[in-house]
């Protein structure tokens, strides 16, 4: 076998090898036209089916990236030119853009992969027998007749020895809405038997619905950056396309942002979005204040409160709700009394900081509330109640008025936005809490990390956030799949544990197992974003498989896919959805 291409492959493996070890995803540009990189293979669409979350290699064209020194050139001359040179220049700019990932063509794929296979041969006397590297996948420029766009090959082990590859082909076809183009199941099985002459081979099933996210209203689309899908999995398919079974194994996949209009607590986050103000402002110093929701002035709302207060301070012990009750939220009926409005048993702080907190645009806005209330409460013009667990430094001021010794308090500097965030922190922290407990949810031993008033104000705003944010997910798994309390508690325990040692991040997805039955209503007359059929034979380390993909989308982002159909619309007001196919081959080399 010719040096030339052993000492290739042996520098290909040493590249591999290097970047394997290494804890830096940095991609590495070879020969001046390859660029690898290192990644999880559940960030490619086509490479997770094979790969999960597997480390992989995946190999590019290297594009060139502009120069700071050619973006000032451009800039300079488009000053000092006329309009026909600036045109010039503003394009040259554009095409200096991102173009995103850029396919290798399939010779140079054929090359890599053959590289890659060589110098884990031991057989191949130039070449030691190392560990086995990550498994490789190639974009490539569908030039040849079959279209491919991947190639993809990764080690089959018997122990720590690398016994041989499997070598796989991904082939992609445009977008069809008439689904007797697509392949059969039968046609999918004989090209299997062409490559593996299986003495038998089954067949698997999986498909993806959309249950929740951005929606179509009147031709108009609702964005949401939260989505709910639901992950299919099963045996003995029939035929292409049939709606999972109801003895599937399914997955809820959840990502909640938090903020959607649509959700029933929106309002709460509009609440937590002030909060957030005022712990950023406490933090940098500057503070950017919401558009104000009330068209009073905040001082003047607090005067009318007060005054409110001293006219019914004779009847107010009567009226107010028995405090040791604080947090139980059933009152005889079996409807909750929460219903993501305003709690009815609010106490004087926390009625106090939903006015200023719709109302205060400034720091002096706070400073004067807080200190129309010390007065009031210093020459006993009002005798309020709170609850017994208040935590804030104004509750300690108002136990401290019952005994006519208060503390002097300088509101000065940060103070009064201290004062402000704690009595927010303590607001909040009782509506999540009033939620979870009266859905049973959670008791106070689970919510004990989140309530914690022992971490600094801005450690607390963030656990407070993660509560919020998995309110956000409960409700929506509530209110819009109308989940059973089982599943419910299920992914709040979960959610509690995880938000305990993880940092906040909206872009989480949730996994949740469920019952197809409790959601049929919202797959079984619907079309599926991702469906999928898999011939599979041999066992173990051995298996290969060959698999069909239909999507409303396609799986590979570094090629344009035409659609064979000029009257259809892709995903447009068709009563059926176009598909995208992609086909998957696999092919298994022992090494003699």
């Amino acid at each position: 076998m010719s040096s030339k291409v052993i000492s290739s492959a042996k520098e290909f493996f040493n590249i591999l090898r290097s970047l394997q070890d290494e804890e830096s995803d940095r991609p590495f540009t070879h020969e001046e036209d390859v660029e690898i990189l290192k990644t999880n293979g559940d960030r490619v669409a086509v490479v997770n089916m094979y790969c999960g979350n597997k480390p992989v290699f995946i190999c590019q064209k290297a594009v060139p990236k502009s120069s700071e020194t050619d973006d000032d050139q451009i800039t300079d001359n488009s000053n000092c030119t006329g309009d026909d040179d600036a045109d010039d220049a503003n394009d040259a700019s554009l095409l200096k853009t991102d173009l995103g990932p850029q396919p290798l063509t399939i010779m140079k794929a054929r090359q890599l992969l053959s590289w890659y296979t060589l110098a884990q041969n031991a057989n191949v006397s130039a070449v030691d027998n190392n560990p086995a590297l990550n498994p490789l996948w190639v974009r490539c420029d569908m030039s040849d007749p079959a279209k491919t766009t991947w190639f993809g090959a990764e080690t089959v082990c018997i122990g720590s020895k690398v016994s041989g590859v499997k070598l796989y082909s991904v082939t992609c076809k445009g977008a069809e809405i008439d689904k007797k183009t697509f392949i059969t199941l039968d046609e999918l099985k004989q090209e299997h038997k062409k490559r593996h002459h299986p003495s038998s081979m089954g067949i698997k099933g999986s498909a993806r619905f959309h249950l929740f996210g951005s929606t179509v209203v009147e031709n108009t689309v609702i964005e949401s950056q939260s989505s709910v899908t639901v992950d299919f999995k099963w045996s003995h398919v029939e035929s292409v396309l049939e709606t999972p079974p109801l003895s599937s194994t399914a997955t809820l996949n959840i990502k909640v942002t938090s903020g959607d209009t649509r959700s029933p607590v929106s309002q709460m986050y509009r609440e937590l979005e002030f909060l957030q103000t005022l712990a950023d402002g406490l933090r940098t110093g500057e503070t950017e204040w919401m558009e104000p929701l009330e068209s009073k002035s905040a001082v003047n709302l607090t005067k009318a409160y007060l005054a409110e207060l001293q006219n019914t301070a004779t009847t107010l012990e009567d009226q107010a709700p028995n405090t040791t009750e604080c947090t139980k939220m059933k009152c005889g009926t079996d409807t909750p009394i929460f219903n993501f409005c305003e709690r009815g048993d609010l106490d004087f702080v926390e009625q106090l900081w939903v006015r200023m907190r719709k109302s205060v645009t400034s720091y002096q806005d706070i400073g004067d509330c807080l200190k129309l209330v010390i007065e009031a409460l210093r020459y006993g013009d009002i005798k309020p109640w709170i609850h017994r667990d208040s935590n804030s430094s104004l509750s300690k001021l108002i136990l401290q008025s019952y005994h006519r010794q208060i503390d002097h308090v300088s509101l000065t500097g940060v103070t009064p936005v201290h004062m402000l965030l704690e009595m927010g922190l303590d607001k909040m922290r009782k509506d999540y809490i009033n939620y979870l407990i009266s859905e049973q949810l959670a008791t106070l031993n689970h919510l004990c990390f989140y309530l914690s008033t022992e971490v600094d104000l801005q450690e607390q705003v963030i656990r407070l956030r993660k509560l919020h944010h998995l309110l956000e997910i409960i409700v929506t798994c509530s209110t819009f799949l109308s989940l059973p309390f089982d599943r419910l508690f299920l992914l709040t325990q979960s959610c509690l544990q995880h938000y305990k040692t993880i940092p906040y991040d909206e872009e989480r997805e949730f996994k949740l197992q469920i019952k197809p039955a409790l959601i049929s209503h919202l797959y079984q007359k619907e079309q599926p974003v991702l469906w999928g059929a898999e011939v599979f034979s041999g066992q173990g380390p051995r298996e290969v498989r060959t698999s069909l993909q239909l999507s409303d989308r396609p799986l590979v982002d570094h090629v344009l896919l035409e659609t064979d159909n000029p009257n259809g619309t892709v995903n447009g007001d068709s009563e059926e959805a176009a598909l995208f196919s992609t086909m998957v081959c696999c092919s298994l080399v022992n090494f003699a």
